[in-house]
């Protein structure tokens, strides 16, 4: 009788530690959700700052989907690159936890405003109040062809104006996040109204992938530029396909991991480095900067 009694009690606690570990199991293969800050990304890991944890790491995949939520009630999801995950954006982190207890994100989802406004603290193009009227007053200067270009203009720049509070608040966060040392960087210079890449650059963009390589945590950063000569908004989408041309050359020929890009930064007309008054000057406005850079944190200097 003593002998049954002690076979059922070993069978009842075999049977709860079988329980348990399915329970387990379950709870480990169950759907979790975050929200927080991008700190840093290292390739395909990520560092979030959330209510409960500074550093929550969180694992990107080929099969993580990553969606831009637009319209007012944000039913409305736009399917983005891997780039647009930058430091200082807002993001809700949806996955499962792996054997090593690390989250596997499955989908990455953020606002549409919130990406713009990482994307211009990080380009330096921090607009204030003053910029804003001086802007207006250049575009009354400007003739009767540009006025649907103006008035566009006029009213990013009221937009501009209204969301400066927003955008302080961004760039406080900013001043939280570790800085980037430049480890290398180059130039590509453009004709007038071109946006093709000179054949000449194409080596120096492929020994600078090279020489990335070996840089733990290093990202490819890639900024167009535009002169002055023109409309804003030509200027503005001649900055955009110089970049994205010079991205491409990085990625399909420099064989730079999609993870490793930054979204490219359409500069537009801002940040000129020549006078615009002379032809040398153009031509030197007429640019893509490229840098490789190095987080600090995910360096461990």
């Amino acid at each position: 009788m003593r002998q049954f009694n002690l076979s059922r009690i070993a069978y009842v606690a075999m049977v709860s530690l079988i329980g348990l570990t399915l329970l387990t199991t379950l709870a480990a293969a169950q759907s979790v959700k975050v929200e927080g800050l991008i700190k840093a990304r290292n390739g395909d890991t990520m560092i979030v700052q959330t209510s409960a944890s500074p550093n929550f790491i969180v694992l990107l995949t080929d099969s993580t989907q990553v969606g831009q939520v637009q319209g007012v009630l944000q039913a409305r999801r736009k399917e983005m690159s891997m780039a647009a995950l930058i430091p200082g954006l807002e993001v809700k982190v949806e996955g499962t936890y792996d054997n090593q207890n690390q989250l596997v994100a499955t989908s990455v989802s953020f606002k549409g405003n919130d990406l713009e406004r990482a994307e211009s603290i990080q380009a330096g193009l921090h607009e204030t109040q003053a910029q804003a009227q001086q802007n207006r007053a250049e575009l009354e200067k400007q003739n009767a062809a540009l006025k649907v270009q103006n008035e566009a203009l006029q009213q990013q720049q009221q937009q501009i104006a209204a969301n400066k509070t927003a955008i302080d608040a961004a760039t406080a966060r900013f001043g939280q996040l570790d800085d980037y040392y430049i480890r290398d960087q180059i130039t590509v210079n453009f004709g007038n109204g071109e946006v093709k890449v000179d054949p000449k650059y194409t080596p120096q963009l492929l020994t600078l992938a090279e020489k990335a390589q070996p840089i733990n945590g290093y990202m490819i950063e890639v900024k167009g530029y535009a002169s002055s000569v023109g409309s804003v908004a030509l200027n503005q989408q001649l900055s955009e396909d110089r970049a994205n041309a010079v991205t491409t050359i990085l990625l399909q020929q420099g064989h730079i991991p999609l993870t490793r890009m930054l979204a490219p930064g359409a500069m537009g007309e801002s940040h000129q480095v020549g006078d615009d008054k002379t032809a040398e000057g153009q031509a030197e406005n007429r640019r893509v900067v490229v840098r490789v850079l190095q987080n600090k944190a995910v360096a461990g200097i």
